[in-house]
């Protein structure tokens, strides 16, 4: 029987490992060592062997190298390395790959290092070559060869080299192109070219390993579009799916129980988890409804002119200072139109100059009751018990009705203004019409007309009454004039933002009503032509309103209809308490 040979088995140059196949060999240097392991202390060269980085550093660093210290990875033999000889001129740069052996008359100390007899020796005149080999301990025994890598400085034709160098077949001849290209990209230092992740601060030095870590940025980034947000109820962590957040608020059990072991495990833990965290999500619904009344109260209180901003007065500075500032006033104009108006303000009475900027956006409720006032003055039933012969401004307007809620009248209205009008650019209504009224002692109603009685949101119920109200002195006539003039005072309409007077009506040959409406917010101009016969022909269709023009959702009209004595203005003031209005339909 023939004995079996096993193969030669193949050692690892680094790590010393033995692999029976070449294959396996390339591949375990493939994915054990990688190239890029041994780097330029001294910059930024990567990705070479050991015999090139040492080539590199001599070449490259002629300055530096006497601080470079050429370190092998853990387990590296050395036995490829190349001894480098350079002149001081730097004209030349040989690599001679030698292997230095241990004879019989060398001795080798147990680090690895080697010291040469006279057999074996280096000579130099005055400069003494240095030598740093980093190698396993347990050096090689005698007859062995242990190699070295010597970095020699010769100085002119002076140097020698005396070492016993032993040339290997392999390095013989000249170099190729490829090593001449490589031997080139070594001697010089290199610009190393950075590549940076587009998706976080990590900067390559491949771009093959910038491709790869892109790919991982991918692969773990989860898709944008119609991805669904799980977030936990005990806290604010974002899970990507619903198993990861289950798991996540199992922790949060976890804890809790691991902190308060007697809840832990008890039937109703979960419901009390459950009702805190409904108690905390009613909470903080309570919280958002509170700050959202508050800023509609707010806008309310701005709009109807209850922020503090100021009053008729401090509105009528503002304007003119304002008109002052764009040329449209001198200086000494506005002081003499301020000394008027303080003047005016003061006196309580109108006398006509007050309808000015003052009131805009809000007096209108004011200038209606002046209008109503001024023809209750003309008019012998109502003129004795007028206080004043003239008509008050706004600001002893808004007195008389602080003084109206004084005495009793309409205390929710009262507690809705907070007591005050005055200075303020407060909005006033049909309520607050009823309430200065009676307090002169004038009986007053309001009807409300708080839905629309007619096709296209419209009011033909409140045409109907206001005719009824204007007809009501002529009633005994067996055919009605063309025209009826009365003594009745006019009628106070009240609408969602804005107030006008009805004055009159107009009934068509066809039967169709149609409103005169005097509105506070028209010209003067306009206004006056209404008392001209020349014009009030044509003047007169600016304040005609039919059905079709009054859609507003609700409408109120304030109407006078006598006097009160004593006993009646006692039992207004009690009935006002919880004020009605007389509802149609």
């Amino acid at each position: 029987m023939l004995p079996y040979f096993y193969p030669a088995m193949l050692t690892c140059d680094i790590c010393g490992e033995e692999i029976m196949f070449e294959e396996d060999m390339r591949t375990h240097l493939l994915l054990s060592h990688l190239e890029n392991d041994m780097h330029c202390p001294l910059c930024s060269l990567s990705g070479v062997t050991y015999n090139e980085l040492c080539f590199h550093i001599s070449a490259a660093h002629p300055d530096e190298q006497d601080q470079a210290h050429l370190t092998l990875p853990s387990g590296c033999s050395a036995e490829t390395n190349a001894a480098v000889m350079e002149s001081v001129d730097g004209q030349t740069a040989t690599q001679l790959p030698l292997t230095q052996s241990c004879t019989a008359g060398d001795t080798c100390d147990g680090a690895g290092s080697v010291t040469p007899t006279a057999a074996s020796s280096v000579t130099t005149d005055s400069v003494p070559h240095k030598l740093n080999i980093t190698a396993e301990s347990g050096g090689s025994s005698p007859g062995e060869t242990l190699p070295t890598t010597s970095i020699v400085k010769t100085q002119g034709a002076k140097t020698r080299l005396k070492s016993n160098v032993l040339c290997d077949e392999g390095y013989i001849g000249m170099k190729s192109e490829h090593s001449k290209a490589k031997q080139k990209r070594l001697s010089s230092p290199r610009k190393e070219e950075l590549f940076s992740c587009p998706m976080c601060a990590l900067v390559c030095s491949s771009s093959f390993i910038l491709q790869e870590h892109v790919e991982l940025h991918l692969q773990e980034e989860p898709s944008a579009e119609g991805e669904k947000r799980f977030e936990c109820p005990l806290c604010s962590v974002v899970c990507s799916n619903s198993f990861s957040l289950q798991e996540h608020v199992e922790v949060h059990l976890d804890h809790e129980a691991a902190v308060n072991p007697a809840g832990a495990g008890s039937p109703g833990s979960d419901l009390k988890l459950a009702k805190q965290l409904q108690m905390e999500e009613e909470q903080r619904m309570r919280q958002e409804e509170a700050q959202r009344e508050r800023e509609e109260f707010k806008k309310l209180q701005r709009q109807f002119g209850l922020d503090g901003s100021g009053g008729y007065c401090r509105q009528m500075e503002r304007t003119m200072e304002k008109a002052v500032g764009r040329g449209f006033m001198a200086p000494a104009e506005f002081h003499s139109k301020r000394a008027e108006m303080m003047e005016s303000v003061a006196s309580g009475v109108d006398d006509g100059s007050t309808r000015t900027q003052g009131d805009k956006g809000w007096g209108c409720g004011y200038r209606n009751l002046q209008m109503l006032l001024s023809s209750l003055r003309r008019t012998d039933t109502y003129a004795p018990i007028i206080p004043e012969k003239a008509v008050p401004n706004i600001t002893q307007m808004q007195s008389m009705i602080e003084g109206a809620w004084k005495e009793g009248l309409d205390p929710q209205g009262a507690s809705h203004f907070n007591q005050r009008l005055q200075g303020t650019r407060a909005w006033i209504g049909a309520t607050e019409i009823f309430t200065l009224l009676t307090s002169l002692g004038i009986s007053a109603r309001i009807i409300d007309f708080h839905q629309p009685t007619g096709p296209g949101d419209t009011h033909p119920r409140l045409f109907d009454w206001v005719k009824q109200y204007f007809t009501q002195s002529n009633r005994s006539s067996r055919l009605p004039p063309r025209l009826i003039h009365t003594k009745l005072p006019p009628l106070y309409l009240q609408h969602q933002g804005h107030s006008r007077s009805i004055v009159g009506l107009e009934q068509r040959k066809n039967g169709s009503l149609c409103l005169l409406l005097l509105d506070p917010g028209s010209s003067v101009s306009d206004t006056r032509k209404l008392l001209s016969r020349g014009t009030v022909s044509t003047a007169v269709h600016r304040i005609r309103k039919f059905p079709g023009s009054l859609k507003h959702k609700q409408y109120q009209v304030v109407a006078v209809h006598g006097v009160l004595s004593a006993e009646e203005k006692q039992k207004s003031i009690m009935t006002s308490r919880t004020l009605c209005a007389e509802r149609i339909p």
